[in-house]
């Protein structure tokens, strides 16, 4: 049984959040990705267009997650999907840091609003 460790699991900071990969092709998968994302507080997220679905389920705090320019505040427990095609932001104005559960499928790709491509490293 493939079991992913934290002490196995891959940091990445980016855009002033971390993002702990633990389910990637990188580690055996071959069709799901999956993260824990930490934003702390005061963050304001960058607005991104996702090529894949993404799934949110929060574990703490209460970040506010845009999605084409509709913003629901989320909860502990509370889970959302983002369909593929969305412009995506997370911000946690909050003083307090929030954190997710982040599940999508392999070859996730976000597009800025410049236009650039990125492939984030934690769904690699």
């Amino acid at each position: 049984m493939p079991v992913i460790r934290p002490a196995d699991a891959v940091f990445h900071d980016m855009h002033g959040s971390r993002f702990t990969s633990f389910v990637a092709p990188a580690r055996g998968s071959s069709e799901l990705c999956a993260w824990r994302l930490e934003v702390p507080g005061g963050l304001a997220g960058v607005a991104h267009t996702i090529t894949r679905e993404e799934v949110f389920l929060v574990t703490e705090g209460e970040p506010h997650l845009t999605i084409d320019g509709r913003t629901s505040v989320l909860h502990p427990g509370d889970a959302a999907v983002v369909p593929a095609g969305s412009v995506l932001r997370l911000d946690n104005p909050a003083a307090q840091s929030a954190s997710a559960w982040v599940t999508t499928s392999i070859g996730l790709e976000a597009v800025l609003s410049d236009g650039s491509r990125l492939t984030p490293p934690w769904a690699c």
